[in-house]
């Protein structure tokens, strides 16, 4: 019993050192872009959208992008152009500035049909991550479980239809007028109270939940929604300045280039992750 008792604790010593390792140090650690997707999914609405991903027991939202020790609340925000949504998650950081983390893009691309996607901000994850629902046929090439969301460049998997999910039904009927969050710089709903921001190693187990339902990849399909998203995107100073150390990092050690080759002669040159895992 004690021999099972210690390697019980060694196992989980090594799952929260894992997990340590895998945190990238940027802000999107802290904001689960498959959790906004399954939130998404269930939401009747944009505005129950808004206020699930607020709700600290859904584990979706974690940030807390100005350091005050408290999280922020997400807005939403409806661009849209005709049958093209882009739904803008953003925080408001002081009086003056916001900073948006992700956006979800939305079109309708057939009489019953849809496709949708999230893209995550540079400025909070490092680089442009995008996000779909899966259809379960996820082989990646490397197994979340171990080592965080991985990248399919495979590009043949089936395009989930979400045109029968209640929010995009909603936001397709023709009474419906684009949601724009009345929240701002502390203006909040009163059902929202702040909580104190979770470690990685708390939070990442629960955001962890959504990951079999999503896959990350490195295609744009949801084309149109994000050219109506581009020039309205807002970035921060007081964000891009705190994070600044964080996301520099992440960017120069995200790869390493190795150089091979016997006694200086002809070399091969490979790429190898060395960082940038999410989980």
């Amino acid at each position: 019993m004690l021999l099972c008792l210690a390697a019980g604790c060694l196992l989980n010593v090594g799952i929260a050192c894992a997990q340590e390792t895998d945190s990238t140090g940027l802000p999107g650690d802290d904001f689960s872009l498959q959790g906004a997707i399954e939130m998404f999914k269930k939401a009747g609405s944009p505005e129950e959208f808004e206020k699930m991903i607020n709700t600290e027991s859904n584990n979706v939202n974690n940030l807390d992008l100005n350091g005050d020790g408290q999280t922020d609340y997400i807005r939403v925000i409806d661009k849209s152009d005709k049958d093209v949504h882009a739904f803008v998650l953003q925080v408001a950081v002081s009086e003056s500035e916001n900073q948006d983390i992700a956006v979800i893009e939305l079109e309708k691309n057939g009489s019953e049909s849809a496709v949708l996607q999230i893209v995550g901000d540079e400025e909070i994850y490092g680089e442009q991550v995008i996000v779909e629902a899966s259809d379960g046929s996820n082989d990646e090439e490397e197994s979340p479980a171990k080592n965080g969301p991985s990248f399919n460049y495979d590009n043949s998997f089936m395009v989930v239809n979400v045109w029968m999910w209640p929010c995009v039904r909603f936001v397709y009927r023709p009474v419906y007028v684009p949601w724009v969050s009345p929240w701002r710089w502390k203006l909040y709903p009163t059902w929202w109270r702040p909580w104190h921001p979770m470690t990685w190693r708390v939070f990442h187990p629960l955001a962890f939940r959504y990951h079999p339902f999503c896959r990350v990849v490195r295609t744009h399909r949801v084309i149109a929604a994000h050219r109506v998203y581009t020039p309205f995107r807002t970035g921060s100073v007081i964000v891009r300045t705190r994070h600044a150390g964080a996301v520099r990092n992440y960017r120069v050690t995200r790869t390493r280039t190795t150089v091979t080759g016997p006694r200086g002669g002809k070399v091969k040159v490979t790429r190898t992750k060395v960082r940038g895992k999410r989980g």
